[in-house]
């Protein structure tokens, strides 16, 4: 884009923030400018990836899920923003997730397990220090994990930690965990975004205020709902990491206002780009739409403690009542896989294919005969940021639904917020769930009758099957007891999932990466560390 152009995008985004013109009128002459553009530039004239990663410069993200009631508590940490501003930048765990979806040592260098993987023993890495110059030990990781299994945890590690039986120090550089059964997936579990090694307090407990980690970035200000800001760690365990100096984090809840953020230059990466603006972005020779294979999911989810969500049948009149074809084409545009109310992606081990359940207003009426009903009414909560298009595909909800006697009210709610006032608050809202790397890990978290993130859902044969499969070394058996469990939670669950999608960036050229991992957004919540400018 030309000095002359980004003039005229600044003026219209000037124009756009004082109500001189409209969205549609901003977006339509702002993808003029870059159709323009792109026609002026030379084949070949588009930047190509850095062979070598440099040092130096500030990366900017636009994000939309900061909260004024954010904080550095890591029990509390539930969004992207929280996850890689402060779990992947501020702090680390004990191990990683590569790109490839492998696990791989951070804060431990090592571990083993035994008994069954009822006992792991991980040795920590030497020489690492938080930011305040305190070397790290054993009591450090030991408090950190207490810090979750307090009683009165609400901490969306809970289900992790609660596996957890005693934790032991082993001299001067190793823990020892001891669970109640073994579990061979563990070293993935200790990579959840929550599990930040922070310092112990003399007398018990973690430093959390002072917002001193190890991780590759200081804490340099966080203002909550608003923006964080962070500085390069010079004593970084991680050779030649992080390439950045500074990266901020700039919450911009509205996607057109993220996107004219990006084209005018105030930020370098947005996330969640509206779909209906990819031609505009790939027009373009200065900016990458980025499209990540994840086990990302979006759902409408229902408490099935109040009524009338605790009639198995009203959910499943509910579920028969959503066209998801029809929001797939119209909402995202085609990008989407439909979802077919289980939470497991078809490319994780154990996931059991289930047939489809389509739209089927015959199916819906039947189901509310089955619960006495012709006809029911029911609020569905929902905001820009629940999910990308939440409010589109809660219309288009309404209108399917209406057609079998459900009338779905559609209620939206205010952006900020929304995670700490409405998810796991109202009875009926739309969620954005990153999914987790292992089964276990995701029913343990949202599904079983103790998972922190339960939203009101409890089935004593699924929780069964959780707890057989999770200590069940033969493969074929393990696979048997997901599968049943699976289809417990399509037939009788309280969520109505309706796609699997790619996360969907638009990065400026200006940045540099390597392989980007999809497990967890913003690659795998550890973009800071792992991404460069390239100018």
């Amino acid at each position: 884009m030309s000095e002359s152009d980004r003039g005229q995008m600044n003026d219209l985004a000037h124009k756009l923030r004082n109500g001189a013109i409209s969205r549609r009128e901003f977006l339509a002459r702002s993808s003029a400018l870059l159709a323009a553009g792109a026609a002026m530039t030379m084949p070949g004239m588009s930047y190509a990836q850095t062979a070598e990663p440099k040092a130096g410069g500030k990366m900017r993200l636009g994000l939309h899920n900061a909260s004024q009631n954010d904080n550095l508590d890591p029990g509390t940490w539930s969004t992207s923003w929280t996850g890689a501003s402060f779990n992947g930048g501020v702090y680390n765990n004990l191990v990683e997730i590569l790109p490839d979806g492998s696990v791989a040592p951070d804060l431990a260098e090592s571990w083993e397990q035994e008994d069954k993987a009822a006992t792991w023993r991980f040795k920590l890495r030497k020489g690492v220090t938080f930011h305040n110059g305190k070397s790290l030990t054993p009591e450090d990781v030991r408090q950190s994990f207490l810090h979750h299994m307090k009683p009165d945890s609400t901490s969306g590690a809970r289900a992790i930690v609660q596996q957890i039986s005693s934790i032991d120090l082993d001299g001067s550089d190793a823990v020892v965990f001891k669970l109640a059964d073994g579990n061979a997936d563990l070293p993935y579990l200790m990579s959840d975004y929550h599990l930040s090694i922070f310092p112990a307090q003399e007398g018990g407990g973690i430093d959390i205020q002072s917002g001193k980690g190890t991780g590759a970035f200081l804490l340099d200000s966080f203002e909550p709902g608003i923006a964080t800001r962070l500085k390069r760690n010079p004593n970084y365990h991680k050779n030649n990491k992080p390439y950045l100096d500074e990266v901020e984090f700039i919450s911009i809840p509205d996607a057109t206002a993220r996107l004219n953020a990006l084209l005018t230059g105030e930020v370098d990466f947005i996330q969640d780009l509206d779909i209906r603006n990819v031609p505009m972005v790939e027009r373009s020779s200065d900016f990458t739409v980025q499209r990540v294979p994840s086990l990302r999911h979006f759902s409408f989810d229902m408490d099935t403690r109040v009524a009338p969500f605790d009639n198995p049948d009203v959910r499943l009149a509910l579920k028969y009542a959503l066209d998801r074809d029809d929001v797939i084409d119209k909402v995202f545009l085609g990008e989407g896989r439909k979802g077919n109310d289980n939470p497991v992606s078809s490319i994780m081990k154990y996931y059991h294919e289930l047939p489809q359940r389509d739209y089927s207003i015959e199916k819906a009426k039947e189901h509310l005969a089955k619960a006495g009903l012709t006809n029911v009414s029911v609020d569905l909560h929902v905001a820009d940021n629940a999910f990308a298009g939440a409010i589109d595909a809660a219309v288009l909800y309404q209108e399917h639904a209406a057609k079998a006697g459900i009338t779905i009210n559609v209620v939206r709610e205010a952006a900020d917020g929304y995670w700490e006032n409405v998810w796991l608050k109202k009875s009926f809202a739309g969620v954005d769930w990153f999914g987790r790397a292992k089964v276990d890990w995701l029913f343990s978290t949202i599904y079983t009758s103790k998972a922190p993130w339960n939203a009101g859902w409890s089935n004593a044969r699924f929780d069964e099957l959780c707890e057989k499969a999770r200590t069940e070394a033969d493969d074929a058996k393990r696979t048997a007891y997901y599968a049943e469990a699976q289809q417990i939670i399509h037939d009788d669950g309280n969520l109505l999932t309706v796609a699997f999608v790619d996360w969907r960036n638009a990065v400026s050229n200006k940045l540099g990466y390597d392989k980007v991992g999809g497990l967890m957004p913003l690659d795998n919540m550890r973009m800071c560390e792992r991404w460069w400018l390239k100018a």
